[in-house]
């Protein structure tokens, strides 16, 4: 299993990634009839990224994806839209893998695609392609405008309030302008498998990889929106195995970032990746209990995932989140505050307007322990009859929904030893497997590989157990140590939860 090689490292973390599309990509929906096209606001989104492009390479110039996306609006109103918006959508990548010093696999892909949202009273269609030449721009428009015509009536989508978007864009330098070459992704790769090798007791390699993008979208609406920003990605990733046959045991280490200079170094990950592989050799059964057990920060971020996907204002409005009726209700201990941040400077998912051009701000989730607000877009705002947060996402076959951007749980005051140090029996969880998680219940339950800990100290490996609970209980005894770092999507620190049930032997 490739755990983070280049077809599994997401580069483009943000939600605007360019999708494989074609051009029966439709989804119907309806809206109501918003206002007429108002002036055009022209933006960057990124300013020291286009400043910073060399003037012979168009990779960086969204110029051409401006312009296609203002024409697609146009021919949308002309064709009989009573509303319109246009999403183009810009993707290139690159990656290597590598196993025993040669390459086995490299990659490249690039592509524009667009897709076009039209709307007639309160009918809503949307069509995408890849291929708009010729006169294809009105025949798109024309098409979309005939399927909103026979879609069913929606009375809660339609474009956002012209009030609501965004006018300010601050440079949140998203964008490396020095694009690897091959040659240094194949060095990157080679340097980390050898690095985790070289740590005694792994005995082959799992793969390492190495890879680079480049990412953006314009967005255009018959509202008077007109945005575009670039976002670039690097990684670099190594799984190694230790032992043979039965007693085979794998772990991996990866870092990806906007920038190159903030990646870890390919040694680095390389060794942590060894070490972690070693480490987890020999692993026993335990009993099964119910006991503290701590999340390490690789897979601490995933019970913050789960709160976010409770709050989604979809899973409100279609009342199938277990915290459909918690909004304002305290959910975790006073001192823990979760926050959303959209506007993070070289943050994986940062950007400065949602994907209906509304503006977007840092938001705290859980703020004093408690639940403050749904994740919402324009269309789930109107069926909960709130005002959107700015959190819709879209890609160019899709109409908007909403989404989190760079989500972290703040740090608390113990060191992680400290968070541990009373525990006399209890599991610490580096690895998660599966996705027993209920949304709709908030039951938990899932597969798990780590250490034991006995007074509190980690001692040693354990795998095949499954640990089990309730996420209102989880919330609301969870505790977090000091050591948050901002390495991913979703962020945080070592954290403490009191009595899951370990199923083991």
């Amino acid at each position: 299993m490739k755990f983070f090689g280049f077809r599994r490292l997401k580069m483009l973390e943000g939600r605007v990634n360019r999708a494989h599309l074609r051009d029966s990509s439709i989804c119907l929906q309806a809206s109501f009839n918003p206002p007429s096209i108002l002036g055009i606001l022209f933006v960057i989104a990124s300013p020291s990224a286009a400043s910073s492009k060399p003037a012979t390479s168009d990779l960086f110039d969204q110029s051409t994806l401006s312009t296609l996306a203002q024409r697609l609006v146009e021919a949308a109103r002309r064709a009989g839209a009573d509303a319109a918006d246009a999403v183009a959508v810009r993707g290139v990548s690159q990656g290597v893998e590598v196993r025993d010093g040669r390459v086995e696999e490299s990659e490249r892909s690039e592509g524009d695609d667009v897709g076009l949202r039209v709307l007639v009273g309160q009918r809503q269609a949307v069509v995408s392609t890849n291929d708009v030449s010729g006169d294809g721009v009105a025949k798109l428009a024309e098409r979309a405008v005939a399927m909103a015509r026979v879609a069913p009536d929606d009375k809660y989508v339609g474009l956002a309030d012209p009030s609501l978007l965004s006018r300010d864009f601050p440079d949140l330098d998203l964008l490396d302008p020095n694009i690897p070459s091959t040659a240094e992704l194949e060095r990157r790769a080679c340097e980390a498998e050898a690095a985790a090798l070289a740590v005694k007791g792994v005995t082959k390699s799992g793969g390492a990889s190495a890879s680079t993008g480049i990412g953006g979208m314009v967005l255009v609406t018959s509202t008077g929106f007109h945005g575009s920003y670039l976002r670039s990605s690097q990684g670099i990733s190594m799984t190694a195995i230790s032992g043979d046959g039965t007693s085979m045991e794998r772990d991996y280490d990866y870092t990806t970032a906007p920038h190159a200079s903030d990646l870890a170094s390919p040694e680095s990950v390389g060794r942590k990746a060894g070490e972690r592989t070693v480490a987890r050799a020999n692993p026993r059964k335990v009993e099964t209990c119910k006991v503290p057990v701590v999340f390490d920060p690789r897979v601490s971020g995933s019970l913050i995932g789960h709160l976010v996907g409770a709050v989604n204002g979809a899973s409100i409005a279609r009342k199938t989140s277990f915290l459909k009726d918690r909004l304002g209700a305290r959910l975790f201990a006073k001192n823990i505050r979760i926050i959303d941040d959209p506007l993070r400077v070289r943050g994986l998912r940062s950007q400065t307007f949602d994907a209906e051009g509304v503006k977007v701000k840092k938001l705290a989730i859980i703020d004093d322990g408690v639940l403050t607000t749904w994740l919402l877009d324009c269309a789930t705002a109107r069926e909960l009859e709130l005002v959107t947060t700015g959190h819709a996402h879209r890609g160019v076959s899709s109409s908007p929904s909403p989404g989190p951007y760079n989500l972290h749980l703040e740090a608390g005051e113990p060191t992680p030893a400290e968070l541990m140090s009373d525990i006399r029996a209890g599991f610490y969880v580096t690895d998660l497997i599966g996705s027993g998680v209920n949304g709709v219940t908030g039951d938990y339950s899932r597969g798990a590989s780590g250490f034991w800990i006995e007074n509190g100290k980690v001692t040693y490996p354990v795998s095949e157990v499954t640990i089990a609970g309730h996420l209102l209980e989880i919330f609301k005894s969870l505790a977090p140590a000091n050591d948050l770092e901002f390495r991913y999507g979703v962020n945080a620190p070592t954290v403490r939860i009191e009595g899951l049930t370990v199923g083991g032997r």
